[in-house]
């Protein structure tokens, strides 16, 4: 059995597998500029995070039903169980839909119609974070929250994703103080490829509870003094760091130097179809990769409940706790 975790950095539309394209392009009468799984799947190498944003779109065509987005819910949610996932906080992108002609309402609707289900069906309980695309106008956010009006009593929170550099999280100003007028959880990705101050910004300007990422906050001890003192969560993704060269190589993160210093690190996986590894599979990683020990996992479990949106139901998160507590790692004498 794996060990009981959440996972709070989960783009729904990352976790489109290969198998999954071709079945949805062919329901839907979608071209792809691949012939086959193989050939997509040689396609998930990049050199940068723009080089998979071009890749993530252009894949998104396939999604045009309600169908199509509980059929991606529920795959994902089933891998996700398998691999311990008890808690889910996932990241949609409705920009990315609406530009291509698909509705608010099918986004939600599709994807609610696999979450509304997902502690019956999966045993996984769940929640949804809508995120703004940085490189889109501040106005463009405006009107996607306005967009989503109708349907918060099953949306959140909001965060914010996409090409980071050169699109600084002050520029949402206006839509995060608005997101908190209606109650909304607030989240961003900052210090990813952007420099520590966008992790800074992105607390003191949008607010922000969680910061997606914020591996870069390394580079600032006052900023690290500052994460340790407000107990600022971070929703580090191991193998996507890999993957899009933020670290060169996964012994070279900074993970245990961040656990070191008392930061909140949770671990997840991001977009998981391109970057080779589900939640388990980034905790695996890390472990091998870095040397932690299963006080190091127990910590990094228990971080991702403590850190997660559950204070709508306390003695759900105390019952996750008490799981993590009471988990017994294979192979322990």
């Amino acid at each position: 059995m794996p060990l009981p975790k959440a996972e709070l950095h989960l783009h729904i539309e990352g976790t489109l597998e290969p198998e999954l394209a071709f079945a949805l392009a062919a329901r839907n009468g979608v071209p792809l500029p691949y012939a086959h799984t193989d050939e997509l799947r040689k396609a998930y190498q990049f050199d940068d995070l723009q080089s998979f944003l071009n890749l993530y779109y252009e894949l998104m065509a396939v999604l045009r039903t309600e169908q199509d987005f509980e059929d991606l819910a529920n795959a994902y949610l089933a891998r996700a169980a398998a691999q311990g996932v008890r808690h889910a906080e996932i990241f949609f992108d409705p920009q990315a839909h609406i530009a291509r002609g698909v509705a608010m309402e099918t986004v939600v609707e599709g994807l609610w119609r696999a979450l509304g289900r997902s502690t019956e069906n999966h045993g996984v309980s769940t929640q949804l974070i809508m995120c703004f695309l940085r490189d889109e106008s501040a106005e463009s956010a405006l009107e996607t929250l306005e967009a989503a009006k109708p349907y918060l009593d099953r949306i959140i929170g909001i965060g914010l994703d996409s090409a980071e550099v050169g699109h600084p999280p002050a520029k949402f100003r206006e839509v995060y103080e608005a997101a908190a007028a209606l109650g909304l959880r607030r989240v961003a990705h900052a210090g990813e490829e952007g420099p520590p101050e966008y992790i800074t910004e992105a607390l003191d300007v949008l607010g922000v509870e969680r910061i997606d990422h914020g591996l870069r906050c390394m580079e600032d001890d006052a900023l690290v003094e500052r994460l340790v003192r407000e107990r600022v969560p971070l929703t580090l993704c191991p193998l996507s760091n890999v993957r899009l060269r933020a670290v060169d190589v996964l012994a070279e993160h900074p993970l245990p130097a961040m656990l070191e210093a008392g930061l909140l690190c949770t671990v997840n996986s991001d977009d998981p179809a391109y970057f080779g590894g589900y939640v388990a599979d980034n905790f695996h990683a890390v472990r091998d990769a870095l040397g932690l020990d299963q006080e190091r996992m127990r910590e990094l479990a228990r971080n991702s409940f403590l850190a997660s949106f559950l204070e709508h139901d306390e003695e759900l998160r105390a019952r996750y706790l008490a799981e993590v507590e009471a988990y017994d790692f294979p192979g322990r004498r």
